[in-house]
């Protein structure tokens, strides 16, 4: 089998393999279900790949399409570049919360927070920061850390790079207009990066920070659930020395006051359990 540039079509013995051409449509229409243009990808991840990957065809688009996704979406991976996610502390839990602030349940939040005396990080979107100003003055009176999570949470490893910078620079100007102090950590919507959006959030001063325990917990109906799935989680990253870097939900990017409910009531009980024996910390501790 030989794979023709251009073409990148199969020929066994001379001949074009139905099977192949089958196979590479098939594969174009499973990146395009993910929201991305097969012939894009190469140049997502260097001009000089394209030629490249007009000679792997369908299925070398396709593994490099996987090796994007890994890179730009899995938690654990730093191969576009390094992101905070938590350090060998055993015993220190960081609570985050994203997409806020949520008018309907970011004070409730901030009420069980304050019952047991914790600090945690909030990770705003703009918009939502723009339309609650008051709201976000109070999280940060409150000694919460905030941070970056964009303007309007679009997957920023498929973004223009010009519209990443333009995403992060607004959101950090309207929450350091709201709070009068800097905004020093950026959570990229999704986790989704790439390496401009590295290089950007590095000129702006900021560090991005992924999360090593979360759960589905923004279609989760049972505060319990999530709580119990975060807790062996937790219990497990103990065992291995590490601190914890939890992430919960206290808004929603599609709906300004999306039912949060369940998220607010996993972190009462997160700090019901571990408010004895652990350390409830910000991100700028680490």
């Amino acid at each position: 089998m030989e794979l023709r540039a251009g073409g990148a079509e199969a020929q066994i013995g001379g001949k074009v393999d139905s099977g192949w051409i089958g196979m590479r449509a098939g594969l174009k229409n499973r990146l395009r279900e993910r929201g991305w243009e097969p012939h894009t990808y190469c140049r997502m991840l260097s001009p000089l790949t394209t030629g490249t990957c007009a000679v792997l065809g369908a299925a070398g688009v396709a593994g490099l399409a996987g090796g994007y996704a890994y890179a730009s979406l899995w938690p654990g991976s730093d191969l576009f570049g390094r992101a905070m996610r938590a350090p060998r502390r055993k015993g220190e839990l960081a609570l985050t919360f994203d997409d806020g602030p949520n008018p309907a349940w970011t004070p409730k939040l901030l009420e069980v927070l304050a019952r047991y005396d914790i600090r945690a990080t909030f990770f705003m979107l703009g918009s939502r920061a723009e339309a609650q100003g008051p709201l976000v003055k109070r999280v940060a009176d409150s000694g919460h850390l905030i941070g970056n999570h964009s303007w309007s949470h679009p997957n920023l490893a498929r973004t223009a790079a010009n519209d990443v910078r333009e995403e992060l620079i607004r959101t950090k100007d309207m929450l350091e207009q709201i709070t009068g102090k800097p905004v020093r950590y950026l959570r990229p919507p999704f986790g989704a990066r790439r390496p401009v959006m590295f290089k950007i959030a590095r000129e702006l001063g900021m560090t991005v920070v992924l999360w090593n325990a979360m759960t589905s917990d923004w279609s989760e109906p049972s505060g319990s659930r999530i709580a119990s799935e975060l807790m062996k989680k937790i219990d497990g990253l103990d065992r291995r020395g590490y601190a914890a870097n939890i992430v919960l939900h206290d808004g929603g990017h599609r709906e300004l006051a999306a039912e949060r409910g369940a998220s607010v009531a996993a972190a009462g009980q997160l700090a019901e359990r571990y408010g004895g024996t652990h350390k409830f910390v910000t991100l700028e501790e680490w």
